[in-house]
């Protein structure tokens, strides 16, 4: 992973400073929680997707700065409404905004990411651009929605699971390699390509996220773990156990399951 951020290292800093400087856009009544929220210092691995497309397809420009700006605060909100869902108290080392100042101002802080990614995203003169950030946006709202409702739904198959998880994670990873190539003017089937790559990174990302939450350690990770299978998310790890086991490990399982 050293040697892959190395490639985009320097566009990497400009990302960084820019989206420390996003708090700044805001209304001074707010702006100390947006900058808590986003100073987490994250991995940035969507930012590095999109410039890493940027750079296989062209030469990565400003464009490309702005288009990882703009997933990562789409995907910064996204953690603050998964850990006010999750109950979660630990995120990056830190307390999430949740458990610092609870759910209502939590709740009204992400959507505020949000709009204010889709406001970015309008300065990109394609505006196929700005639309496709916003599809991305629906998207993985789409699939916290479904997830959430197929919550303890002892009939979810490894089917089901991935497509959840292609909407919630994939997309993002898709959208970044695709716009990545698209503000690089690639041709159609390399850009095809790269959202294709995007998709399937994003997707076995989250399914390795879904492991580190059951087997991880939370000194390691920084952040609250266990809460999937409290809350009743059936995560691949789960669905494999449970299409394994006998039928008295899967009764006991279950049983223990929704008991909580």
């Amino acid at each position: 992973m050293a040697r892959v951020t190395q490639l985009v290292q320097p566009q990497l800093k400009q990302v960084e400073e820019r989206i420390i400087k996003q708090a700044t856009a805001f209304d001074p009544a707010i702006e100390g929680y947006v900058t808590y929220a986003i100073g987490g210092h994250g991995k940035r691995l969507r930012p590095m997707v999109a410039l890493l497309a940027g750079g296989a397809t062209g030469q990565i420009n400003t464009g490309h700065v702005d288009l990882a700006v703009i997933v990562e605060l789409i995907h910064i909100a996204t953690l603050v409404h998964d850990d006010i869902m999750d109950e979660a108290e630990r995120r990056r080392a830190q307390p999430t905004v949740n458990a610092r100042w609870g759910n209502s101002l939590s709740v009204l802080l992400g959507d505020c990411l949000f709009a204010h990614a889709l406001i970015l995203s309008t300065n990109f003169e394609n505006a196929d651009i700005s639309r496709a950030i916003a599809r991305t946006a629906s998207e993985i709202c789409s699939g916290e929605m479904i997830q959430t409702q197929r919550r303890f739904d002892l009939k979810l198959a490894v089917e089901d699971y991935v497509r959840i998880v292609e909407m919630k994670t994939g997309s993002l990873f898709a959208a970044a390699a695709e716009l990545g190539a698209t503000i690089s003017e690639a041709d159609a089937r390399s850009t095809e390509i790269l959202k294709t790559f995007g998709m399937r990174v994003g997707t076995a990302y989250q399914i390795y996220d879904d492991c580190l939450d059951i087997a991880g350690n939370e000194g390691t990770t920084g952040k609250t773990l266990g809460t999937d299978l409290r809350k009743g998310k059936f995560t691949l790890p789960v669905l494999i156990f449970l299409r394994s086991a006998s039928e008295f490990e899967r009764e006991r399982s279950c049983s223990l399951i929704l008991e909580g």
